[in-house]
């Protein structure tokens, strides 16, 4: 039996990344639904190739955060410009590929609408360490306050990843959050952690004069501790799980 040539090889290993990254989208999005970060089909998610930076998957228009599949996820390039697949494109697009021309670092943007988070995005608050979650993202959120309009340029998509510089996180004012992350579940995790630290801020600062935060050195050792890799991948792993099991 005749052996496979390196070319085939390397072209079924890159297929088989590329599928992988597909099912991790997937359940992203069923994660995300089930942490209550849908709104209608609103809401999207994308995942740098890692065979090509140029290129990201990207989740379809007017389909639920839940609702994506194989089929239906589309290659688009830093230019917005879709190059496989038959699904609408989001016209939002421009959040993700000038974030991702941007931030050669990350791979995985995800933009929701989750309610605490715009709700927080209405304040201009910064972010606070009244939680662990408040911890990971003390100082690596900025602001978006050109427009609550969507996103649907270059020119403003460009103005979000400039919002966004370094951070972990950007808040779009009075529209919602965009998380990134190096991998899928750090992203994922990420977004629900963010949704988790506003919440409890809101209620904190609803609640009356709050006490004096910890020490930058005391956030600062608690951030590194809950910003792990790993910490993100396991978490993931879980909810992936838990949705699962709810599926049945």
């Amino acid at each position: 039996m005749a052996k496979k040539s390196s070319k085939a090889t390397k072209s079924d290993k890159t297929n088989k990344a590329h599928q992988d990254i597909k099912q991790q989208m997937i359940m992203a999005g069923k994660v995300l639904v089930a942490e209550g970060h849908d709104d209608f089909t609103r809401g999207h998610i994308s995942m740098r190739l890692p065979d090509d930076p140029n290129l990201f998957f990207m989740k379809p228009h007017s389909m639920g955060l839940d609702e994506i599949t194989m089929a239906n996820i589309l290659t688009i390039d830093l230019e917005g410009n879709v190059v496989a697949g038959s699904a609408r494109r989001h016209s939002e697009v421009y959040i993700h590929s000038e974030i991702l021309k941007a931030r050669p670092d990350l791979n995985c943007v995800i933009h929701t609408h989750s309610p605490y988070s715009v709700a927080l995005s209405g304040l201009g608050r910064p972010m606070r360490a009244y939680s662990q979650p408040g911890a990971l993202f003390c100082g690596e959120v900025g602001l978006y306050t050109d427009t609550i309009a969507l996103i649907r340029s270059h020119a403003m998509g460009f103005g979000v990843a400039k919002a966004l510089g370094l951070h972990r996180a950007v808040l779009l004012k009075n529209h919602g959050p965009v998380v990134t992350g190096k991998t899928i579940a750090e992203a994922v995790v990420g977004a629900i952690m963010l949704e988790n630290a506003a919440m409890i801020q809101l209620a904190v600062e609803a609640a009356g004069d709050p006490a004096p935060e910890f020490s930058r050195d005391d956030i600062a050792k608690l951030k590194g501790e809950v910003g792990q890799p790993e910490q993100f991948q396991i978490n993931f792993d879980y909810l992936v799980r838990r949705v699962k099991r709810r599926a049945g």
